[in-house]
């Protein structure tokens, strides 16, 4: 039901109360820039978005991203007023309040967490292109501020939104000039936003953001246009409804205080006495592929040279057709990473992000929220591109989000440092509640990846460019949590832990070794965090030492996950890169560089 104009007003004028009077209570916040916005949250909260204000999964609803998270007031405000939260606004930001500075999903109308900025159009595409699979009418609003448009990713998102049609995407720019340290690029100039969206692909269209008139309008034409996402540009004021705040630089961020000066900004809003019953609205039920139980089929024999990477692949092609929930994304690197086997299975689950890994995590993120199981594949070293896009997802707290990074380490070979990835596992192992799997051969490949479409949260998958010889049986398992013990006897002197392609060298050295009367234990550590802390415990007490060797850098990988699990009760030899490498041939590279089986046969004798 249409709500009317006057008390639409009234509603955005209730809504820069509610945010005036939070920010003050907790002596911070963004108060100015919750204010420009006020007149778009109210259109679209309270007449234009369809939802149920019992139920915040947005099922065939639709749904609200904020992008310009500093203004999570008005989010806070708006879910208030529209009856979908009963939290008392007067307690935003205090450690006993599920209202925090900027958005997460504490309060479940949160889908991703934002505030990082520049984020929140990629995952808003990601939802809609789910969607678009699932063929749900629910459309997908995203509000992001002009300050953020100078940000990469907000293009790398309009491409992909372009590129696939997402006509159930509206991003709403709250163009109101001034950023924090003072004037956006483009102040109130809305013709670049227009063209660049235009350029795009995207149909556009400026208005007076403060004008009820105009935003019902835009949204409207928002809702009837086809084949195309809608850009909506709303010029506005910060701090619009209160002199002294309306457009005055200097109020980034800062509460108005109370007493005699939120007195006075609350006097010029004058009434802001409404109430607007928000009647349930829902799309007819979509109808998703369902879920399947993942599973995988290795059929290797022992012996036989197959790459991770082309596991992986071949792992990525049975879950599209034992787990339609899987879906995949991939940084135009599919015919390296294999992920193009997913897409030979599974067209329709399968997106192209291009050479833009920013948006492609983003966009998977989004994918997430809606119920997939994303797997986004790329080279291990542009990952890092992205690493704000990952650190934001453990935030936003994704049921299930998988991320493989390929082409991991000096073994790469002739491509260079530049390709080579040394830092991957140190930076995955540091996100708050990750998973990171290590496989060394094909058959611990495809069981991992079982393993990481079962397993919630954020899951690194890292994989190899060699080939490497099946040392595992089809029917082994891989949990979680657990290593392999691949060589042990009661005379070991020293333990040899190993990952990924290093697990070979690892094998030639026991062999090395052994021929020099020298029993040691060797340990396949695969999944790298959670460590299996136990077996490593074990081991330090019943050899005289432990030799870690790994692919990537000695900081903060394989190394430093074993140091702090034995925590000091042996002596350890770390085997890593320690300076910048260069090409040459994946074997002459791993001895240059000391994680050969050469250099771990050096290392043993040193501790036994």
């Amino acid at each position: 039901m249409a709500v009317d104009d006057v008390t639409l007003h009234k509603m955005a004028q209730r809504l820069r109360r509610d945010c005036l009077e939070s920010t003050s209570a907790a002596g911070s916040g963004h108060p100015t820039s919750c204010m420009s916005a006020a007149e778009l949250v109210s259109v679209l909260f309270f007449d234009e978005m369809r939802f149920d204000p019992r139920d915040p999964t947005g099922r065939d609803q639709d749904v609200f991203v904020l992008s310009k998270g500093h203004a999570a007031p008005v989010l806070w405000a708006a879910l208030k007023e529209a009856g979908c939260i009963d939290d008392d606004l007067l307690g935003l930001r205090r450690f006993d309040s599920r209202l925090e500075g900027h958005p997460t999903p504490r309060v479940p109308w949160v889908r991703v967490a934002t505030g990082s900025l520049g984020q929140g159009v990629c995952a808003g595409a990601g939802m809609a292109w789910a969607r678009k699979l699932d063929r749900s009418e629910g459309r997908v609003f995203v509000l992001l501020g002009d300050g953020e448009a100078a940000e990469g990713s907000v293009w790398e998102a309009a491409e992909f939104a372009s590129f696939y049609r997402l006509d159930n995407l509206c991003a709403i720019f709250d163009v109101n000039r001034l950023g924090q340290s003072g004037p956006t690029m483009y102040q109130h100039d809305l013709e670049p936003y227009l063209a660049r969206l235009r350029g795009f692909g995207w149909e556009a269209l400026a208005i007076d953001g403060h004008d009820l008139r105009a935003v019902k309008e835009a949204f409207a034409r928002a809702r009837a246009t086809k084949g195309k996402p809608f850009g909506l540009v709303a010029r506005t004021f910060k701090g619009k409804g209160v002199s002294f705040l309306e457009n005055k630089d200097g109020w980034h961020g800062k509460a108005v205080k109370k007493g005699e000066e939120l007195s006075k900004a609350l006097a010029e809003l004058g009434d802001t006495s409404v109430s607007v019953k928000v009647e349930p609205r829902r799309y007819p039920p979509s109808r998703p592929s369902g879920a399947g139980e993942p599973r995988v089929e290795p059929k290797y024999k022992l012996g036989q040279e197959v790459a991770t990477r082309e596991a992986y692949g071949a792992a990525l092609a049975t879950l599209a057709r034992t787990a339609p929930q899987v879906v995949a994304l991939d940084g135009d690197v599919k015919n390296s990473t294999f992920s193009e086997k997913f897409k030979e299975a599974a067209p329709d689950r399968f997106a192209e992000a291009y050479i833009a890994e920013q948006n492609m995590i983003g966009a998977a993120l989004g994918m997430s929220t809606e119920g997939k199981i994303p797997f986004a594949s790329t080279f291990a070293c542009f990952l890092s591109r992205a690493y704000d896009f990952i650190r934001m997802a453990a935030y936003s707290r994704p049921s299930h989000l998988v991320l493989c990074g390929s082409h991991a380490g000096v073994s790469i070979g002739e491509d260079g440092p530049s390709q080579m990835a040394l830092e991957d596992l140190a930076m995955m192992r540091a996100v708050l509640g990750s998973t990171v799997l290590y496989p060394s051969d094909a058959v611990s490949a495809e069981r991992l990846v079982e393993t990481a479409a079962r397993t919630p949260g954020i899951v690194y998958i890292r994989t190899s460019r060699p080939k490497g010889k099946v040392i595992y049986d089809n029917g082994e398992a891989f949990p979680a949590g657990g290593s392999k013990t691949l060589r042990s006897s009661p005379r070991d002197r020293v333990t040899i832990v190993a990952a990924g392609v290093t697990v070979t060298e690892a094998l030639e050295a026991h062999e090395t070794l052994a021929k020099g009367g020298i029993a040691a234990r060797v340990i396949d550590l695969y999944s790298v965090k959670p460590v299996d802390e136990a077996t490593l415990r074990k081991a330090a007490e019943e050899t005289r030492g432990i030799v870690t060797v790994e692919d990537h850098n000695v900081w903060g990988g394989i190394g430093d996950a074993v140091a702090a699990a034995v925590a000091g009760r042996t002596r350890m030899e770390v085997l890593g890169v320690r300076e910048v490498p260069r090409s040459g041939k994946p074997e002459e590279l791993m001895k240059a560089y000391g994680i050969s089986a050469d250099a771990i046969v050096e290392a043993a004798k040193h501790l036994a």
